[in-house]
């Protein structure tokens, strides 16, 4: 069975149960997890930024340190900061120009281009080149806000600190049912994206996703594997289509920067879902599907990335593999070679490896240098895109 044959037999499973939940409404299964579900670490030190939601709908994989973790604080102080991750990820942040990084979320955050604007101030990037559309192409008549505006927040600051002469584009769905997202996906590559970033998902669920609209030759979509450890790996970051980014915990110690797996970093086998060829050195007695995750980068919540958003109270400190998909996503446009990309395949190319990271820690799969937790490892330079 096909990724997209599975997909539609999933749809026509939900309508024949009248299960409103896969189109985004509130009815749960019985037996299926209807939300995020974090790790006892991670859970002890931030919690969700956005709403939780029912099995096959999306939601975002923000997550905001709690403030008893994180006090009060502006800049760089509240955690990592732009120079930090272009250091370590030894980023050419003079590229980028000219490309196109589409954000893809839920509802609106109406102060998103202030917000950004104090980022960039804050940090020294420059004036961004920033425009927002609805999921039909406007730059008016945004939807009404989803809880979803540290997401929103987060995704185009973590675009900035990789590539700061990206061009950004935020198209903003009605909602997050898989309709709406799926229509905003769409519209992205309508408006000349040549990489689209998804900081949200349905966790171990085809539900929210259509993987008809993530497969535009040309275009590299690019995913979050979630937060809520092993096994729940789901769409849109489990279609082959897909870079499926997972989490690292960056830390600094003076000028000195380490990375280990993030003990938050949803991976696994995606049961049901074709093995790409690219992944055939992955045993079929380990998996016998497709693998996630394929790379990573910064997730950690000790002490996260500095973010700012106006309308949800101004800087703080966020986490989540929700910050590396972005920051993936400029990295891409670094390279300026998205239209020559095919998902994650990129990171299974032996000759690329050198220049990935080598992530440290343990995992419930390792071969080499690659683990279902982090991938092949976090970017180190361009040369792996």
């Amino acid at each position: 069975m096909t990724l997209k044959t599975l997909y539609a037999s999933i749809v026509g499973i939900c309508a024949s149960l009248a299960l409103a939940a896969c189109a985004g409404n509130s009815s749960v299964p019985s037996g299926v997890q209807s939300s995020q579900t974090l790790s006892a670490g991670v859970a002890r030190v931030a919690h969700s930024a956005c709403p939780q939601v029912a099995f096959g709908k999306a939601t975002c994989y923000a997550l905001k340190v709690d403030k008893g973790v994180q006090p009060l604080c502006t800049g760089a102080t509240c955690g990592l900061a732009p120079i930090d991750m272009e250091t370590r990820y030894k980023l050419p942040i003079t590229k980028g120009s000219g490309q196109i990084v589409a954000i893809i979320d839920a509802g609106d955050n109406p102060s998103v281009a202030t917000s950004l604007s104090t980022y960039r101030t804050q940090f020294g990037l420059g004036t961004a080149n920033f425009k927002k559309y609805n999921q039909s192409g406007q730059q008016s008549n945004y939807p009404t806000y989803t809880g979803w505006s540290v997401e929103i927040a987060l995704d185009v600051e973590m675009v900035s600190a990789a590539c700061p002469l990206c061009t950004i584009y935020l198209v903003e769905a009605n909602s997050s049912s898989s309709s709406d997202l799926n229509t905003a996906e769409l519209e992205a590559v309508k408006l000349g994206a040549h990489i689209t970033s998804n900081s949200w998902g349905c966790y171990g669920s085809l539900g929210c996703a259509d993987p008809n609209d993530f497969d535009t030759k040309g275009v590299t979509y690019v995913a979050a594997s979630g937060d809520s450890g092993a096994g729940d790996v789901g769409a849109p970051a489990v279609f082959d289509s897909v870079a499926a980014i997972g989490g690292t915990q960056l830390t600094k110690s003076g000028s000195t920067y380490s990375e280990s797996i993030w003990n938050g970093s949803t991976y696994g086998c995606a049961t049901g879902i074709t093995k790409p060829t690219w992944q055939k050195i992955i045993p079929d007695s380990v998996c016998a599907y497709r693998v996630a995750d394929d790379a990573s980068a910064e997730a950690g919540c000790s002490p996260g990335v500095a973010v700012y958003d106006q309308f949800d109270g101004g800087w703080g400190s966020v986490c989540g593999t929700s910050a590396a998909s972005p920051m993936v996503a400029g990295i891409f446009a670094l390279a300026g070679n998205a239209t020559k990309q095919h998902g994650g395949q990129t990171f299974w190319k032996a000759k690329h490896h050198k220049h990935l990271w080598n992530i440290s820690g343990s995992c419930t799969y390792r071969q080499g240098k690659y683990t279902e937790c982090a991938g092949w490892g976090s970017p180190k330079g361009i040369g792996a895109l």
